[in-house]
């Protein structure tokens, strides 16, 4: 087991955000929280690397709560990635990719070793290390982004939204890229997502949240499937009806 939620709730005053939340995710699953604006997936990814703190309950990564570790050893032991990237302007790509290593006090041969092993891992070229993040474009960023979530070694990979603010073409080939990424370093992953499709086809697992409940929790497979819960079904009717659509545009006669 990697992560336990244990009874977890997250409220602000009176309001509930999240729970009440009890689930394990196992050492090498891909996961995706799944839903809408407001359903509590960010608090809840948040909650896994000490970010947020539970109202009730406990969270725990590796068999120990996250309230009892130290945050800043936990944090350089969890990669994290999210949608604006978050890249120091000032820093160079290779500086950018070495700030974990260097706060773990690598020397400066391991982490120039490193980095360039991490550009190649996510298919970037090696003389980009040198440029600074605004002559890259923003897939380029967002590998520089997984790049250096990587650099210290994490076995566990927290991610939000971390492919939305990307062209679909980009979006797509860094979602394969990643999951191929996952799959060869043997990670675990928690994605958050508003992407339907985008979780089907990268998880392993999806839990849909809704106003801070898990109304689901399966493979994609399984909630394709006639899911009884019709925000659920709804959900997962929304890609078949997407592809309903082009199918019917794709056998339409041209005009003209």
């Amino acid at each position: 087991m990697m992560i336990a939620f244990s009874n977890v709730t997250k409220a602000y005053g009176d309001r509930r955000v999240v729970g009440p939340l009890s689930t394990t995710i196992a050492r090498g699953q891909f996961v995706a929280l799944l839903g809408g604006s407001g359903s509590g997936k960010t608090t809840t990814l948040k909650m896994i690397n000490g970010l947020t703190s539970p109202t009730t309950g406990s969270v725990s990564v590796d068999g120990r709560p996250v309230g009892d570790q130290p945050l800043a050893a936990l944090r350089r032991r969890i990669g994290y990635v999210f949608q604006e990237v978050g890249l120091f302007s000032h820093m160079t790509v290779a500086e950018n990719i070495g700030v974990g290593p260097r706060l773990a006090r690598w020397d400066a041969d391991r982490i120039a070793a490193r980095t360039a092993e991490l550009l190649s891992l996510v298919a970037l070229p090696a003389e980009l290390g040198g440029r600074l993040p605004a002559a890259l474009s923003g897939g380029q960023r967002q590998r520089v982004g997984v790049a250096r979530a990587l650099a210290a070694g994490p076995a566990l990979m927290l991610m939000d939204e971390p492919f939305g603010a990307l062209d679909p073409v980009t979006r797509d080939a860094l979602g394969r890229d990643y999951r191929a990424l996952h799959d060869a370093l043997g990670l675990t992953t928690v994605m958050v997502t508003h992407d339907v499709m985008e979780a089907l086809l990268l998880a392993d697992r999806i839990l849909v949240m809704d106003a801070g409940r898990v109304l689901a929790d399966g493979a994609p497979g399984e909630l394709l499937r006639d899911h009884p819960d019709p925000v659920v079904a709804a959900l997962m009717e929304t890609p078949r009806r997407q592809a309903r659509r082009l199918e019917a545009l794709a056998g339409a006669p041209a005009h003209g």
